[in-house]
């Protein structure tokens, strides 16, 4: 074969050559439009409803996050209400019992003040009026016994007022029935009498 020949095949087959890319081109972006066409309003789709569910989520996380903050502040508010109404009422609780001793208190004092010859009963009251007494102590209970101080209208109700050259102005003369506290609380004010007002 000379060599026109072989230009002549190369010629040949050159032309074939270009033309199957352009077809191999045309072929490839007919199926990729083809196929691109319905995947991508398909994604866009899922995507959409992926952008949807998410915020959904997110809004109902946020609803619960507030529920739950909302929960724990009230719980903390009732906690705390409840500890301030025990603190309250331990205090109140325990003057409303020692009152009701109250009585009883001043009766055996007047039982171990009173004349008797019998001195195994007066033995027996003051026994029992010194426990009576020692239970109050342990309770914080004490006693307001103010003859001969300063009038205080916050422990003392004064029922009579009397004068006495022998005592200051607005001093304690006389002592009727005695007052008891128990802390800054004053469970019963002492009744007296009051000199020189």
């Amino acid at each position: 074969m000379s060599n026109e020949d072989i230009k002549e095949e190369k010629t040949e087959e050159t032309p074939a050559e270009e033309e199957s890319p352009e077809v191999v081109e045309e072929a490839t972006e007919d199926v990729s439009e083809e196929a691109g066409t319905p995947e991508e309003p398909e994604e866009d789709e899922e995507l959409t409803l992926l952008k949807k569910e998410n915020d959904e989520i997110i809004k109902e996380l946020s609803d619960l996050k507030d529920k739950y903050q909302r929960l724990a502040a009230e719980y903390d508010n009732f906690r705390k209400r409840t500890q301030k109404e025990k603190a309250e009422i331990y205090p109140d609780a325990m003057v409303a019992a020692i009152k009701e001793f109250l009585p009883m208190a001043d009766n055996f004092e007047r039982a171990a003040s009173a004349e008797t010859t019998d001195e195994k009963y007066k033995s027996g009251v003051m026994m029992i009026q010194n426990q009576l007494s020692d239970a109050f102590k342990k309770l914080g209970v004490e006693i307001i016994d103010p003859k001969g101080e300063e009038f205080n209208p916050e422990l003392e109700d004064a029922v009579t007022q009397i004068i006495d050259e022998n005592l200051g102005d607005n001093v304690v003369a006389e002592v009727y029935q005695k007052g008891y506290k128990r802390g800054d609380k004053v469970i019963r004010p002492a009744m007296v009498a009051v000199a020189n007002c």
